[in-house]
Parts: C-alpha cells; structure tokens; sequence
C-alpha cells in the first residue's frame, strides 16, 4: 500500500513540475529575446538620430 500511494502521488506532480519547467523557460526565451529586440532597435534609432542631427548641421552651416 505505501509504496503505490507513494508512486501516484509521484506520477501526479512530476507532469505538473514538468510543465511548469517547460513553460518557464519559454517565458525566460520570450522576454530574452524581447530585451534584445529593444536593446536592437534602440541603438539603430540613435544611430539614425544621429544621422539626421547630422544632415540638418550640414545643411544649415553657411
């Protein structure tokens, strides 16, 4: 009797463990690469920034 009782009650959590797991490293995945996505398109839109500040310096010196 001890031992099944023990192993139901094994075979009930390790599945709800696992996809608990499961879908904490996805998670983890998104909001990485999401972070990355930003950090991305931050630097592109300063460089762009940049770019422009600089045209409108260049055209409006005499």
């Amino acid at each position: 009797m001890p031992q099944e009782f023990w192993s139901n009650a094994i075979f009930s959590v390790v599945p709800t463990i696992a996809v608990g797991v499961i879908f904490w490293i996805v998670m983890a995945a998104i909001i990485r690469s999401d972070r990355t996505e930003r950090t991305s398109y931050a630097k592109i839109e300063a460089e762009e920034r940049a770019k422009a500040a600089a045209l409108v310096d260049a055209t409006t010196q005499p």
